[in-house]
């Protein structure tokens, strides 16, 4: 009987990301897969828009997850959630003013 390979940290983030983006874009509405923009070299994540109300519902799920299958505590999850966001979340198409 063979035994199962574990998944490393990096690869169980990696597979993560690919999660969280593909959940961004059903989230978000749009008919998009990380497998449609994933070897784009462009800024393709200025394509598309989500409110700020999706992307605070796509930020607690991601949130969540991160705790969940990552492992980690609540601070580090936002501060993950944060930086997957500000490098491939979608712009807001209502952001608040304040």
């Amino acid at each position: 009987m063979e035994k199962k390979k574990r998944s490393s940290r990096e690869e169980k983030s990696q597979m993560f990301l690919v999660d969280a983006i593909n959940k961004m874009f059903e989230i978000a509405g749009h008919p998009i897969t990380y497998g449609d923009v994933k070897d784009r070299k462009d800024n393709w994540f200025q394509q598309w828009e989500m409110t700020y109300e999706q992307g605070e519902n796509w930020k607690q799920w991601g949130i969540l997850e991160i705790k969940k299958r990552l492992k980690m505590n609540q601070h580090l999850a936002e501060r993950e959630m944060a930086m997957i966001n500000l490098m491939w979340g979608l712009k807001y198409s209502n952001f608040p003013k304040e």
